[in-house]
Parts: C-alpha cells; sequence; structure tokens
C-alpha cells in the first residue's frame, strides 16, 4: 500500500495526463520523423506538406496555437474553481481539478505543441530543401482533433458547470466508496406487489407513454408510474408497481420508456419551467446586497401569463388507455391548486415586504379570478387573502398597507 499511494496521487494530479500526452507527443514525433527519414524524406511530395517555408511557417504557427489553447484551458479550469468555490463549496475544488475530460483537452494540446516543436526543427531550407512530410500531415491532423477538443471541452465545461453535475460528481464517487466498503449490500425490503425498480438513480426527465402502453398491453397488464415527472428517483426504487400478470411484462421496454437524467428538463416538465420562473423571482428578494423586485416583477408577468392559459383548460387524470379504451398506464399528475401553490406561495411570503412585488401579485391573483372556473377560485382567493395577511405582518405603518394593497399590473408602475 505505501507503494501505491504515491501513484495515485500522482495519477489524480492536474498535470498527470497532460504530461503522458506530451510524451506521446515526442514519441509521435519521433516516430513520423523516422518514417521521413528512411523514405528518405520523399514518402509525402511537397505539393500536400508544402514546402520548406511553408512547412516552417505552419509548424511555427500549430505550436503558437496550441501555447494558447492550454493556457486559455487552464484559465477556464481555474474559473471554474472560483466559481465553484464561491457558488457550492470549498471543499469541491479537489474533485474539479481531478476531471479527466480538463486533463485530457490539456494534453492534447500540449502534446500537439511538443510534436509541432520536435517536427519543425527537421526542415531544413538549404539547397533544394527538406521537408517532414509525414511529420506535417499528422501535424494537420493533430489540428483538426484539436478544434474537435476543444469544442467538446466548451460543451463540457458548460455543463460540468451545472449544480446538479457537480452534486452528481460527488454522489458519484461516494456511491462508489460505499460499494467497495460494504460489498455486501444485506437484505432488501420486500415490496407490496409485482414492481420495477430504478436500476440507476436519477430525475425523471421524459416518459414514453405511447410505447408504456403498448408495453402494457402486450403484456396484459396495469402499470403505474410511482414517481412523478421531475421527481428524483434512487437507485432500487419502486418505478412502476404491475397490475395483472408480471410474468408476461417486458421488464427491459418498460424502463427504457422512462429516461431518468441529472435534472429536471422541459421537455415535458411544465412544472419545471414554473419552478424557474420562481426561483429567478425568490432569488432576486433574498436577503443581500442586490435586493431586485424589479426581476421578481418581470417572472410573476410570465407566471401570470402561465396560470391565464392554464386556468380554463381541462386537466388529465394521469390515465392513459389503449386502442380499445382500457387503462394501461397511470401516471402522477397535478391539479390546478398545485400548479398556484407552486407559482405564489414562495414569491408571496418572500415579497410580502416589497410593495412592487405585492401589487403585482394581487393585480395577477385578480385578474386570474376573472376567468378561472368556479371551482378554481378558492386557491387563488386563498392567496389574496394570505397576501394580505403577509402584507399586514411584513408592514407597521397604515399607509404603506394601503399602498401595498393595491392592484397594479407594473407593481409601481
Amino acid at each position: 500500500m505505501s507503494l501505491v499511494r504515491p501513484f495515485l496521487r500522482l495519477h489524480k494530479g492536474l498535470w498527470f495526463i497532460p504530461l503522458m500526452c506530451v510524451l506521446a507527443g515526442v514519441a509521435l514525433s519521433f516516430g513520423t520523423i523516422a518514417i521521413d527519414q528512411a523514405y528518405e524524406f520523399g514518402l509525402v511530395p511537397q505539393s500536400i506538406s508544402g514546402g520548406p517555408d511553408a512547412a516552417i511557417e505552419i509548424l511555427g504557427t500549430i505550436a503558437a496555437s496550441m501555447v494558447s489553447l492550454a493556457a486559455l484551458v487552464l484559465t477556464i479550469t481555474m474559473v471554474v474553481v472560483q466559481l465553484a468555490m464561491g457558488q457550492f463549496s470549498p471543499r469541491i475544488v479537489q474533485r474539479i481539478l481531478q476531471d479527466k475530460p480538463s486533463q485530457f483537452a490539456i494534453g492534447i494540446f500540449v502534446g500537439t505543441f511538443a510534436h509541432a516543436m520536435l517536427a519543425l526543427r527537421e526542415v531544413q531550407t538549404e539547397g533544394q530543401g527538406v521537408v517532414p512530410g509525414v511529420a506535417v500531415v499528422v501535424a494537420f491532423v493533430l489540428i483538426v482533433i484539436s478544434i474537435i477538443v476543444l469544442v467538446w471541452y466548451v460543451n463540457h465545461i458548460g455543463r460540468a458547470l451545472r449544480v446538479s453535475a457537480l452534486i452528481e460528481l460527488v454522489g458519484n464517487d461516494t456511491r462508489k466508496l460505499l460499494d467497495k466498503l460494504y460489498a455486501d449490500v444485506g437484505a432488501t425490503s420486500k415490496l407490496q406487489g409485482p414492481a420495477i425498480c430504478a436500476r440507476h438513480s436519477g430525475v425523471i426527465t421524459q416518459i414514453d407513454h405511447e410505447a408504456l402502453i403498448l408495453t402494457a398491453e402486450a403484456g396484459d397488464c396495469v402499470l403505474t408510474l410511482r414517481p412523478a415527472l421531475g421527481e428524483f428517483v434512487p437507485a432500487g426504487a419502486t418505478l412502476l408497481e404491475i397490475t395483472g400478470a408480471p410474468e408476461r411484462l417486458n421488464v427491459s421496454a418498460a424502463i427504457r420508456s422512462i429516461e431518468l437524467g441529472l435534472e429536471r428538463t422541459l421537455d415535458q416538465d411544465m412544472a419545471y419551467g414554473l419552478r424557474l420562473l420562481v426561483d429567478i423571482a425568490e432569488r432576486s428578494l433574498s436577503d443581500g446586497p442586490f435586493l431586485d423586485p424589479t426581476t421578481a416583477v418581470q417572472a410573476i408577468d410570465r407566471l401570470h401569463d402561465c396560470l391565464r392559459q392554464l386556468a380554463p383548460r381541462p386537466f388529465p387524470d394521469g390515465r392513459y388507455r389503449d386502442k380499445r379504451g382500457e387503462v394501461r398506464l397511470i401516471t402522477p399528475s397535478m391539479a390546478w391548486e398545485d400548479y398556484v401553490h407552486l407559482a405564489f406561495d414562495e414569491i408571496r411570503m418572500a415579497g410580502a415586504g416589497s410593495p412592487q412585488v405585492a401589487r403585482r401579485l394581487r393585480a395577477a391573483l385578480e385578474d386570474l379570478l376573472t376567468i378561472a372556473p368556479l371551482e378554481r377560485k378558492c386557491s387563488l382567493q386563498e392567496q389574496l387573502d394570505l397576501l394580505q395577511s403577509g402584507i399586514g405582518s411584513r408592514m407597521s405603518e397604515v399607509s404603506d398597507r394601503i399602498n401595498s394593497s393595491r392592484s397594479d399590473p407594473s407593481g409601481l408602475g
């Protein structure tokens, strides 16, 4: 173990993979030059590789650009580290520095630099000139690879900066360590009935209802989805409950019909869109140096619009039928009251003390009351009453309470 630990520390360092890529670039350069020398620099004609002056210009430009790209990647990595330290936790820095794609991107650039620099010294301009054609062609290939890696790295680092990706990074490593230290899975709790369990953890991002209906119809059973769309499912938790004959059901097809991801998306999850708007509004109203009620009002504008379109529409009951009209799939579904609470509860509690936010909330709720069906007015009136109560508890001056209790679609416009 004492001999393994230094190697593990070396392997986890930021510079280990780039160093290996530099050595690979050196070896590649020596190899291509050896091939050129074996064929007396005639394997690749100069019509392809260019003359000596062109080769010097090409290899020099490649070397300089690779240094710039490597510096760019290192700079981006350091910026990511600083953002992660400030927004998430200083203790996550070590795990970010071990990010293999970042190390690989740096390695490709410095490896290409090493290859170009060593190939450059073989170019001779005296006489008819000597050009290591194979080395130049390989440098062209490495440039194309570097461009692809650069685009891929920018996409990767943008995805890696997401909160869910950083949380999953730590959670996945912890899960691996858990499986290593506690290898015996032990006795699992018995399910109430036949069910399909999630093979890995994740958030339900998409549900292929048609595929699930066909799968249930082929198995002559009814499937009940226990977690709702957008809900996190731990590995091994119940995903689908089966009513009927489970032995005829294609379990793999049923699992493939439900997509698990790192975080919620707007592909099918409308509630997530409202959740994002609420988060924006609540963040702008949080205690801090940048209190921004105007941003909260703009978020309320969009929430108001979405709920106004939703208010008169019928809601599905979560039951999906096959062509014969038999129920084959049952999923959890949100009711009108759920959307109202989602859209207004947190903003109302955070913004009751802001006249601009309070007036805009009242305008939205009063407008929704004019178009909502009778059975859906109760939850809206409840929000109005709670808003008035919150204004009374947050504002001590009578004039402030009166002013904030007025309806204004622009807040304080």
